[in-house]
Formats: structure tokens, C-alpha cells, sequence
């Protein structure tokens, strides 16, 4: 008698657990986490790269490079720093995304997470180039080529992290709660990324670079976490 009133009861507060409003409830921290992360990391990256580095470093010119470095040398660190906190970032998109898609496919969505982990490591490594470099102003050429390095290393980890856009593009795909049009610019982003990775391994000078167009997707991917992730209908499992 206790048994068979017991199992309604137990049916019940297993259907109220994988309910769409419950695991609506579960995806949107984590969607907001995933999308502040983001955003803030598009930031962080856009100032260190174009409003720091790109003035201050002049290919092929050794000497005009360590010159400008010296003479903003705080602001050079400064950048070095906001890369660091980019990669810091990125361990925490990692981990939010997982959650997100963990209900799509969780094998999947974990090998999603590990791909931008590794990415993140080898980002680590390129940007280590940069703070040698600042070690080495008194010696032009070998600043140069360690940020040459860091250059390098980055171009090809973009190829650990195509994939992980190319996952997280897929599960967005399948997921029936993300507009399957952002699945699909995600998948391009990926491929773009994959393309240009390659590139960089293959072609000493890449003529183009196709992620400067394709990028789309991770910029429609942020406002969906910060605006509608987590709401509405739950995943559907794969």
C-alpha cells in the first residue's frame, strides 16, 4: 500500500524536475554568465589588440617596434593583463556553455568545454610571448620575433578553437531552443576559423582572413545568451 502510493509521488517530482520551466531555470544563470563572459572578453580583447598592439607593433621593422613598446611600455603590460583576464574568461564561457547545452548532448557539450579549455591553454602559451618580449627591448630583433610568436601560436590554436565552435554550432542546431539560424552562422564562424587556422600553417602571408566576416555568429550567439538563453521551451535530448 505505501509502495504503490509512493510512486505517483515519486513520478511526479521526476516530471517536475525535467520540466521546461525547471530546466529553463537551469540553463539561464548560465546563459547570462556565458554572455557577460563574452561580451566582456570581446572588449578586453578588441582594446588589447587593436587600440594597444596594432599601433605599437610594426612588422618587419625591429628597432621602430621596440621604440614604440618602450615609450608606452605600461600600456603594453596593461594589454598583456587584459589578455590574461580574456583567457580567465574563457575557462568560465567553457564551463557556462556546458551547462547550456549539457541537455542537447552532454558527451558532446563536454567535448565542447574541453576544446575551448585546450584553446585557452595554447592562448596562454602565445600570450607568454608577449610578456617575453617586453624582456627583450634591448635586443630588437628577438622582441619582434617573440611577438611574431605569439602571432603564430595564436593563428593556429584557432584551429582547436574551430572546433569548439563547430560543436557548440551543432548542439545550437539540434538544441530547439536556440533559432537554428544561429546554429548555422555558428557552423560558419567555425569553418571560417578552421580555414584561417589552417592558413596561417600552410601560407606564409594569408591572403584573406575569413574570420573578419564570419565572426557573426559568436556576436548573434552573445545577445542570445544575454537576452533570451534559458527562456521558453527545455532542450531536446539527443
Amino acid at each position: 500500500m505505501t509502495s504503490s502510493a509512493s510512486t505517483p509521488a515519486a513520478a511526479a517530482a521526476a516530471a517536475a524536475v525535467t520540466s521546461p520551466k525547471t530546466s529553463a531555470r537551469g540553463i539561464r544563470p548560465a546563459s547570462l554568465v556565458a554572455g557577460i563572459a563574452l561580451a566582456l572578453m570581446a572588449v578586453l580583447a578588441g582594446v588589447a589588440n587593436f587600440a594597444v598592439m596594432t599601433p605599437l607593433v610594426i612588422p618587419g621593422d625591429a628597432s621602430a617596434t621596440v621604440t614604440a613598446i618602450a615609450a608606452s611600455e605600461p600600456l603594453f603590460r596593461g594589454a598583456i593583463a587584459m589578455l590574461v583576464v580574456v583567457v580567465l574568461l574563457d575557462l568560465i564561457v567553457a564551463a557556462a556553455l556546458r551547462t547550456v547545452f549539457a541537455s542537447v548532448n552532454a558527451a558532446l557539450s563536454s567535448a565542447a568545454g574541453w576544446f575551448r579549455v585546450a584553446y585557452s591553454a595554447v592562448f596562454l602559451v602565445a600570450i607568454a610571448q608577449l610578456a617575453i618580449a617586453v624582456t627583450q627591448l634591448d635586443t630588437p630583433d628577438a622582441a619582434l620575433a617573440s611577438i611574431t610568436a605569439f602571432t603564430t601560436i595564436w593563428h593556429v590554436s584557432l584551429i582547436i578553437f574551430a572546433g569548439h565552435l563547430l560543436l557548440v554550432g551543432y548542439l545550437a542546431f539540434r538544441s530547439g531552443f536556440v533559432p537554428r539560424v544561429f546554429g548555422i552562422l555558428l557552423l560558419i564562424a567555425g569553418a571560417g576559423y578552421l580555414v584561417d587556422g589552417f592558413m596561417s600553417v600552410l601560407v606564409a602571408q594569408p591572403p584573406f582572413t575569413l574570420a573578419a566576416v564570419t565572426f557573426v555568429g559568436e556576436v548573434a550567439l552573445i545577445f542570445w545568451l544575454l537576452i533570451a538563453g534559458g527562456r521558453g521551451r527545455s532542450a531536446a535530448i539527443a
